[in-house]
């Protein structure tokens, strides 16, 4: 039965097989000497094997320009490539190749070696239609890509995508199965499957629900991974960490399974695949999707709303002018530099008027220290005369390396900003910024309206609404927040406490 999901692939499959065959041109000139050095090439190096078989898949449809393989895609060919009986989960980003590499590449990379790789392929899908779609993709490729069909011989022979099966000239099946369909029995003559690959298996809806996640996890290591012969083969997971409760998390954490990690950004903040996702298109990504979105698609690192803070206590308001609050604090949290965990450097501003505190602007980025540093004293010469601001940064960040970059940015102005560190002993930092929620809860913390847009502004914001106990969550906006709040709070207590003088009183009957 053809679906209408499936009629709309349908219709996508003969696009894709038409650029396919116009993409893979063959020379007509070339000699077989040439042929047969660009397959022993091919068969050894699968960044050239991609390139030169794969052309419509490596040119940026922007630039026009070649993308050649990241390095992840190069290091799991071979690590697949060399191990038969690979049990293996890639926890790869949004927008990493997985499908294209996983379900197709690799697969016809293992089916052109001298040596016969793959006999039985399996792949599957969140659904059955979406693992035939998938397996379409690989059968457009055999069916009608002209230079791998040069160099290798014509392999499409008979069956159907749209069945959810096909086999190959020289014997290699291919089937689709949806999650939790039976793959019992699955198998082409006397061979049993040696490939199969679990393709964006999670979805939100699905990882709501832990019982029907535990109730997967286990379809997929007894009936799934039970369908391999005596020999095993290659189990291969791929998608994106949607949430802690998923089945990618918990089969990632089975014993003997190797785990890929890769997110759009590494741990220096560098692009993990820079000639395709460029710094630019990641900060385009991040700015329209917000933090969390952001984190959870593009970062492995999904997170929920936390358990301290809760979005309606995000008020916005008018502010006023700057010289009419009593007090301005801008706070600093620069993270250090190298971190392992590529923190947000913060800076926060903060303004007390009464009892209400309002944030006037918020700096919260993944950047260089000397980023930071020019927006520091931006901020400052943002401020009209008649208005003073206290700057602060925590005294344990007042290293070498940033009082260097303050000193440099300081000699190129013609000032130096008077900043001071903050030596208060902090406890701990969870602690800290939940005993300052209640100022939230309870409406006395306003947001300046005019930047409910600004980037820096929301993903403090988000930062703040995914505070929770034990969470990987960056925490330098919230942090830098409190650091201000507390300082102003401070500052009001010691002036509101101010010393009586008068007599004693005497008692009764004293002398």
């Amino acid at each position: 039965m053809v679906t209408n999901t499936l009629k709309q692939a349908q219709k996508r499959w003969k696009e894709l097989s038409e650029t396919i065959q116009n993409m893979s041109t063959v020379n007509p000139a070339e000699t077989k000497v040439d042929q047969q050095a660009r397959m022993e090439r091919a068969r050894k190096d699968y960044a050239y094997f991609v390139e030169y078989y794969f052309p419509h898949y490596c040119t940026d449809k922007e630039t026009g320009k070649v993308i050649p393989s990241a390095r992840h895609h190069i290091e799991a060919a071979g690590k697949i490539l060399q191990k038969r009986t690979l049990k293996a989960v890639f926890k790869w980003a949004r927008g990493q190749a997985k499908s294209t590499h996983m379900d197709v590449m690799i697969p016809m990379w293992l089916m052109c070696q001298k040596r016969r790789e793959i006999n039985v392929m399996v792949l599957i899908g969140k659904s059955e239609d979406s693992a035939k779609t998938l397996l379409g993709d690989i059968q457009a490729e055999l069916q009608y890509n002209r230079r791998y069909t040069h160099d290798f011989g014509t392999k499409y022979n008979a069956g159907d995508w749209l069945d959810g099966e096909f086999v190959t000239s020289d014997g290699v099946a291919f089937f689709a199965r949806g999650r939790g369909q039976s793959p019992r029995g699955l198998r082409y003559r006397n061979r049993r499957p040696d490939y199969i690959v679990i393709d964006d298996l999670d979805d939100d809806e699905l990882c709501e629900n832990d019982c029907r996640v535990r109730k997967i996890t286990d379809w997929v290591k007894e009936a799934l991974f039970g369908s391999f012969g005596a020999e095993g083969g290659r189990f291969i997971m791929v998608g994106n960490l949607i949430s802690k409760c998923s089945v990618l998390a918990n089969i990632a954490a089975s014993k003997g399974v190797e785990v890929s990690q890769v997110n759009v950004l590494d741990k220096k903040g560098k692009s993990s695949w820079p000639e395709y996702w460029t710094l630019e298109r990641i900060r385009e990504k991040r700015e329209f999707m917000g933090y969390r979105a952001f984190e959870k698609e593009f970062m492995n690192n999904p997170i929920k709303e936390g358990t301290v803070f809760r979005k309606d206590w995000i008020r916005w308001k008018r502010m006023l002018p700057l010289n009419k609050y009593d007090e301005i604090v801008a706070y600093c949290d620069p993270s250090f530099k190298g971190s392992t965990k590529n923190d947000y450097k913060a800076i926060k501003v903060w303004g007390k008027v009464g009892t209400e505190l309002h944030h006037l602007y918020a700096f919260v980025r993944q950047c260089s220290v000397s980023e930071m540093v020019r927006w520091f004293y931006d901020l400052h010469e943002r401020f009209p005369e008649d208005v003073i601001c206290e700057y602060y940064i925590e005294a344990n960040f007042l290293q070498d390396i940033i009082l260097d970059e303050f000193t440099i940015e300081g000699k190129l102005r013609g000032y130096q900003l008077p900043i001071q560190a903050d030596r208060r002993k902090k406890p701990d930092k969870f602690a800290r910024i939940e005993a300052v929620s209640p100022l939230w809860e309870r409406g006395f913390i306003y947001y300046n309206e005019e930047l409910q847009n600004d980037p820096d502004m929301l993903v403090g914001i988000e930062q703040t609404l995914s505070m929770e106990k034990g969470s990987r969550t960056h925490d330098d906006g919230p942090d830098a927040d409190e650091g201000a709040i507390n300082i102003l709070q401070r500052h009001t207590r010691e002036q509101e406490l101010q010393p009586s003088f008068g007599y004693r009183r005497s008692p009764k009957n004293a002398w």
